[in-house]
């Protein structure tokens, strides 16, 4: 471990005003020495912040003039070396601030408050100067040892003489500024220690309440029992006190008595001495409860395939190369870093089957796991496997966890109390000290990307992580993104095919031209052929139906004057939702109250076009009333639990079809689906974003994957107005090099990755005129950055963001093409720049939207 020698060391300020910049502060004898990561007191401008030790300063005393005020305790550092080394990665990749990338390592609300604690010293231990740990400052006032002390005094430490105690909590007459004053005063004489640590009452343990049996009466109950009925005791008490016999480990949480018998029973048994009460630390686990036996397992997985082994092979390869090394305690530029391994495999290949045995074997190795995936409810089936197949200790880390849950995922991962992480982006910035294998599952997924600062891409910082730590990183997808093919064609990534299925054959693919349909004189949203194929379905062959957008209707507009209803924040079209009959913003969340009449001239004929997922979901209902239909899309997921049960009953054979935006695309390994149809193969194709044709080929492919992986032959229907784009012909006749071979033409001629790194710049203004002044600003000073650097660099904009305003801002947009366009942002000064108000900064962007 990293030990800092006492002189200056470089602190993470996580208070308002921080900006951008670490800061430099003396460390006093008393405190030193400090490790990176631990959490300390520091004087920032006129008042006391938290911060967290970076490392030693670089540039010495030149810029500290305070000293560490003190050392907050959190039982060691915060975050471990590894971590800490990653953080500092992404703060300098992403230029993000060091601050703000440390909180998002953390907990929420961690870093939130305060207690000071004070602690009465061992006798004889004797004074020591600034034994306060110079967290409140002070000095020796004349006292000499317990010489000088008057009553009040005495009687403050007779408070602590059972233990530390809260400042806060110590009360007296004087009132608790004295109080304050005394404690100073008898820790510098050293009898008190006074020290700072971290309040965590929103996330800190559970505690529950429960009730067992005195130890007497454990005593007759195992005996004849005569002694509990001598005593006069009511029906409720005996009754509870038989209860309490018959547990399980002879203990209930009280709250669950109290339900059964009331809570003045319990309370007065307790009273009695016959039930003893305790409170215990019971510990949040997300999986608690979900007991079900591996949905993502197939007969066909217990015998790897070929192809398979090979894969595995290679991945052993790589964990022989790095096994016994571990995250390393420094950095070793000299070795090489692991190439990531990317499996490259039909839909249904058995990848999952590949991640299970690689896992086995790193953990054989005595190194844990990570497992990245974009959306947590289809990771279930790869969890339950785990946890049943190799009887590991998972924990899982998502947006979708209450605070608690994720704190006590934090601790746990934290103490190396686990074996596999497994979650979304926000998992690979877990307090991990050592990791051996890192897997990120869909590699080419959008949901990888962050949209909040640090505006991580989770795949590409998996693999830094991975390199840190001196890992093997394996990147799977059947449609890899086109960044990935194309540095898997150079040499970076090793690829590893997966060509044949292990299960079904792929599917018939057959396209439908939408314009055919509407000049049929069929508006809805099913063509016939993909309405004739849901009805001919039969039990227990099941239907995906795929339309990537949610609501009920995608406009509403006046038939009179074709006025569109916008939000007023946005200025983009409101789309209603026949759930609480809303209309609702899906950029910035905004819901509106239906109107009834036009807002524009009042009339009263109002029209809704175009279509979501409830609407299809009605119309489903509607025609083929004999199936029963689930849901699953953002709305849904957002409510604790929805999707997983959806996903549950789908996979159990309760739901019939499964319509669904892009989420049911993913990982849904189910032999009975037999038809998957795609609704609009048009609603991202042309979005002015380079990456719109690349993300439409990926959802369609996906979505085609999901069927006939059973003995039953599968068809999948696409509809589109646009038969004959590259993106969709490639999907139609499996051919996905011809894809990739046009897409990576157009990257190589624009310098986008994988040829070139891209920075989007974002200044958002009310008043519109200010916005693009403020942007043709900006685009002069990275010019002029660029010349004096001799970067060559390409500079597009300032140009209206695509959704031009949102919550009452007009947006502007400037696009950086280089080798290293952040380069030109590096510096404290630089980067302090980029980052102030009303600036964003995206480093290597999902969209340029």
């Amino acid at each position: 471990m990293e030990v800092l020698a006492p002189a200056v060391v470089e602190v993470a300020i996580d208070a308002a005003g921080a900006g951008a910049r670490s800061y430099s502060y003396i460390v006093p004898d008393h405190l030193a020495p400090l490790e990176p990561g631990e959490a300390v007191l520091v004087e920032f401008g006129r008042r006391q912040a938290v911060g967290i030790v970076l490392g030693a300063a670089t540039d010495g005393l030149e810029r500290a003039t305070k000293a560490v005020a003190g050392r907050v305790r959190a039982d060691g550092p915060l975050l471990p070396p590894l971590a800490m080394r990653f953080a500092a990665w992404i703060a300098d990749h992403y230029l993000a601030p060091p601050s703000v990338t440390l909180r998002a390592m953390l907990p929420p609300g961690l870093l939130e408050r305060l207690e000071l604690i004070a602690e009465r010293r061992p006798e004889g231990s004797g004074a020591a100067a600034g034994s306060d740990g110079g967290r409140l400052g002070g000095g020796p006032e004349g006292l000499d040892g317990l010489d000088g002390l008057d009553a009040e005094d005495q009687r403050v430490l007779g408070t602590l003489d059972s233990g530390p105690r809260a400042v806060r909590s110590i009360a007296t007459e004087e009132g608790r500024p004295a109080v304050l004053r005394r404690l100073r005063r008898l820790a510098s004489i050293g009898l008190v220690d006074l020290e700072w640590t971290l309040l965590q009452a929103s996330i800190g343990p559970k505690y529950e309440r429960r009730a067992s049996l005195a130890a007497e009466d454990r005593a007759a109950d195992a005996g004849s029992g005569s002694a509990r009925s001598s005593i006069g005791l009511g029906p409720r008490q005996r009754a509870l006190l038989d209860e309490l016999a018959e547990a399980e480990q002879g203990v209930i949480p009280t709250a669950v008595l109290a339900a059964r018998h009331g809570s003045a029973t319990v309370a007065s048994l307790a009273r009695r001495g016959l039930v003893t009460i305790a409170s215990v630390e019971v510990p949040r686990r997300p999986l608690d409860g979900r007991v079900r036996p591996p949905r993502g397992s197939r007969p066909t997985d217990a015998v790897l395939s070929a192809p398979q082994a090979e894969a595995l092979a290679r991945i052993d390869a790589g964990l022989a190369e790095v096994v016994g090394r571990g995250a390393l305690s420094v950095p070793l530029p000299a070795a090489p870093k692991p190439r990531p391994i990317l499996l490259d495999g039909v839909t249904g290949g058995g990848k999952t089957a590949i991640y299970s045995e690689a896992i086995r074997l790193v953990l054989g190795r005595g190194r844990p796991a990570l497992v990245l995936v974009p959306e947590i409810a289809l990771a279930l089936p790869l969890i339950d496997r785990l946890r049943a197949d190799l009887e590991v200790r998972v924990a899982v880390l998502h947006s979708g966890l209450s605070d608690g849950e994720r704190a006590d995922e934090w601790r746990r991962i934290r103490a190396g109390d686990v074996d596999v992480v497994v979650g979304t982006r926000v998992a690979v910035l877990a307090p991990l000290a050592d990791v051996g294998l890192v897997i990120v599952d869909e590699e080419h997924d959008p949901a990888y990307k962050s949209d909040r600062t640090p505006r991580i891409q989770a795949r590409d910082s998996a693999i830094e992580l991975a390199a840190l730590a001196r890992a093997v990183v394996v990147l799977g997808s059947a449609t890899p993104s086109v960044e990935s093919e194309g540095r898997a064609r150079d040499g970076a990534y090793e690829r590893v095919l997966l060509p044949v299925r292990m299960g079904g054959a792929r599917p018939e693919v057959q396209v439908v031209d939408l314009r055919a349909e509407l000049a049929a004189g069929n508006a809805a949203m099913l063509s016939r052929d993909l309405a004739a194929a849901l009805g001919a379905l039969q039990p227990p062959d099941q239907a995906i139906l795929v339309i990537n957008r949610r609501g009920t209707a995608s406009v509403v507009l006046c038939r009179d004057c074709g006025h569109v209803q916008a939000c007023p924040d946005c200025a983009r079209p409101l789309v209603f939702h026949q759930a609480g009959v809303t209309l609702r913003c899906h950029h910035c969340g905004r819901a509106t109250p239906l109107a009834t009449r036009c807002p524009n001239c009042g009339s009263a004929r109002i029209r809704y076009l175009g279509g979501g997922t409830e609407r299809l979901e009605r119309e489903v209902r509607d025609r083929l009333p004999n199936l029963r239909i689930g849901r699953l899309d953002r709305d849904v997921a957002e409510r604790r639990g929805a999707a997983a049960r959806v996903i549950d009953a789908f996979s159990d054979g309760a739901i019939d079809v499964l319509v669904g935006t892009s989420l049911v695309t993913k990982g849904l390994d189910i032999p009975a689906v037999t038809l998957v149809g795609v609704v609009s193969a048009d609603v991202a194709l042309n979005l002015p974003d380079e990456r719109a044709a690349e993300r439409t080929f990926q959802l369609l492919e996906q979505a085609v994957g999901r069927a006939g992986r059973g003995e039953a032959p599968g068809l999948a229907i696409i509809q589109t107005y646009q038969p004959d784009h590259p993106a969709i012909q490639a999907v139609r006749l499996g051919d996905a090099r011809a894809f990739y071979d046009a897409e990576l033409d157009l990257r190589r001629r624009f310098g986008s990755p994988p040829f070139g790194r891209l920075v989007k710049l974002t200044v958002a203004l009310a008043d519109r005129e200010a916005a693009e002044a403020a942007g043709r600003q900006m685009s002069e000073a990275v010019w002029a950055r660029a010349e004096a650097s001799t970067t060559a660099i390409d500079v597009a904009g300032p140009a209206p963001a695509f959704i031009a305003r949102r919550a009452e801002r007009w947006r502007y947009n400037l696009v950086l093409r280089a080798a290293d366009p952040s380069s030109i942002f590096r510096g404290p000064a630089r980067l302090a720049e980029a980052l102030a108000p009303p600036w964003s900064i995206d480093v290597d962007p999902d969209t340029l939207l």
